[in-house]
């Protein structure tokens, strides 16, 4: 036989309420005589069932208590005394039972309710999450039409940046809008800079070569779009983009020369 499954079978718990026959009772009194964990276990349900009685009704569980655990136990190296159920004892016995059964109800309601609100943050979490994505993508679509809008100016200058000897592959477009004195850089087409670079943008004038400063585009690694709009008040005859120090540089360094796009005369 199993003695765990023995034990888990609520027979004990039947035991001690009363609720068995005479055989039944005789039997799982051979149980606790012959298996240790029986008798602990009948021990420990006594205990509980004393706890709950305790809390609805003290007085009766210290009289009746003791009277019971004598009849059940004696020294630890005695046999158990099998019980003699009566009628009265019985309807006591029952008492207990229900009070027990109650309280692992109230468990068990605890538990539930317990599950119960995790689900509930859980699904206010998700809730929450989804809100927030629906917020970003509303912020997106925004953004996106006021690019297109800006893009579709007919003041705009359009300049494409050829990739230059250090990465032919590299290219990048400036959007320039003379009269909001404002560039839109797309600079998709640049390769991640190494750590402790940054790509610095430049207008330039050709002759002679004079290189102004737009910035450096320090948040292009965790820009998704790689999209940029910047200041240029300058007279522009072309633009560049090198690969500078972190802060950048006061002159560019033609051989980190990445792109570089001359406005066309007409524009």
């Amino acid at each position: 036989m199993d003695i765990n499954e023995y034990i888990a079978s609520g027979i004990l718990e039947l035991y001690v309420a009363g609720a068995l026959s005479e055989k039944e009772n005789e039997e799982v009194h051979n149980m606790m005589l012959q298996y240790p964990e029986v008798h602990d276990e009948v021990l420990k349900i006594e205990s509980s069932i004393v706890s709950l009685t305790a809390a609805a009704s003290p007085s009766d569980s210290k009289r009746f208590f003791p009277s019971i655990k004598s009849r059940l136990h004696k020294q630890d190296d005695t046999p158990v005394i099998p019980i003699k159920r009566t009628r009265s004892s019985w309807i006591t016995y029952s008492g207990w039972a229900a009070a027990l059964i109650a309280g692992i109800a109230l468990l068990y309601t605890f538990n539930e309710l317990d599950s119960l609100e995790e689900q509930i943050q859980m699904v206010e979490t998700n809730n929450d999450i989804l809100e927030e994505q629906i917020e970003k993508a509303n912020s997106d679509l925004a953004e996106a039409e006021n690019l297109v809008a800006i893009l579709r100016d007919k003041n705009i200058v359009t300049v494409p940046l050829e990739g230059q000897p250090v990465y032919p592959e590299a290219y990048a477009k400036v959007y320039w809008n003379k009269k909001a004195e404002n560039i839109y850089l797309d600079a998709q087409g640049l390769p991640e800079p190494p750590r402790g670079k940054v790509y610095q943008v430049w207008s330039l004038k050709m002759s002679p070569l004079t290189p102004t400063s737009l910035g450096t585009l320090d948040d292009f690694s965790t820009d998704d779009n790689k999209i940029f709009s910047i200041a240029n008040p300058n007279e522009s005859e072309a633009f560049g983009i090198t690969l500078e120090p972190a802060g950048g540089s006061e002159t560019p360094t033609l051989e980190q020369l990445y792109t570089i796009g001359v406005v066309e005369a007409s524009s």
